[in-house]
């Protein structure tokens, strides 16, 4: 089992080279085909009131920037890939870009995205929630603070027995078949409904089944949030991917309450692989 078709979002910010590198690494891992997609977003129009106190060429300007960024991005785009013999190629789209990356998604096994960082001068849109919701796609984040060297070493799956963590669990056999460390960790089961008797169990098994040894535990907490616990047990393994469903409940109620998946979409430390 393995990916044979990656798509990674590239721009020409400073992080996209560490996620580039990272999509590079999975696809010589695997023989598969590597997808680079730059998006350049809907030119923002002012108002009209606003547009008269522009300058006349300002639309022009805007053009020009953004083709000068695609071009620094494809660029760096080919330096990396051209380090190895990886397949590859380069999309440069217009639109939205959840819209954009969402559509060419459908096609690949696999979509790398960067996590958002609040202090970049360029955003683009609902990235990585907006996709992660509704590309039908494994959705594999990294942070944007750590420079990431390897990735699927050292795993941990935070399992709550909903459709989406089987789903996100079943698309990360790929990157963690090869792990040295596997756990999986439960917080606050109830035993006998979705998880069974014993929490972790079953899936473990499944993940065995796979010739991955899994070491599995549940435990329980009320004091701290258990996106905090997770994130917690993840740093003090040294974890190096965390797999995870996202959005097990409604979004608009975890986005009202500080649900788990905001919560590891903010403060994640080390690459994230989401399904939903």
């Amino acid at each position: 089992m393995q990916y044979k078709d990656i798509l990674v979002h590239v721009d020409s910010t400073k992080q996209s080279q560490a996620r580039l590198e990272i999509a590079v690494q999975i696809a010589a891992q695997h023989d598969a085909h590597l997808t680079g997609l730059f998006v350049v977003p809907n030119l923002y129009i002012p108002p009209l009131q606003d547009m008269a106190q522009l300058p006349p060429e300002y639309i022009e300007q805007q053009t020009e920037l953004a083709d000068e960024e695609a071009k620094k991005a494809e660029l760096n785009f080919y330096e990396i890939v051209k380090k190895t013999d990886v397949a590859h190629e380069w999309r440069k789209a217009e639109g939205n870009p959840v819209d954009v990356i969402r559509l060419h998604s459908r096609y690949c096994d696999l979509l790398i995205l960067g996590q958002r960082n609040p202090d970049a001068a360029n955003q683009f849109g609902d990235l990585p929630d907006g996709v992660v919701l509704t590309v039908g796609r494994p959705v594999l984040i990294i942070p944007y603070s750590t420079n990431i060297r390897s990735i699927g070493s050292r795993v941990m799956v935070g399992w709550d027995a909903s459709a989406q963590a089987a789903r996100a669990v079943h698309d990360a056999i790929p990157l963690i078949s090869d792990a040295e460390q596997v756990d999986i960790i439960a917080i606050n089961p109830n035993s006998g409904d979705e998880h069974g008797d014993t929490p972790c169990a079953d899936i473990s098994l499944h993940l065995a089944r796979h010739g991955i040894n899994a070491e599995a535990q549940s435990i329980t907490v009320n004091d701290i949030g258990i996106a905090d616990i997770l994130l917690s047990r993840a740093a003090d393994k040294g974890v190096d991917l965390f797999v995870m469903g996202a959005y097990g409940h409604s979004r608009w109620r975890e986005l009202v309450l500080g649900g788990v998946t905001a919560h590891m979409l903010d403060h994640m430390t080390m690459p994230v692989l989401m399904a939903h």
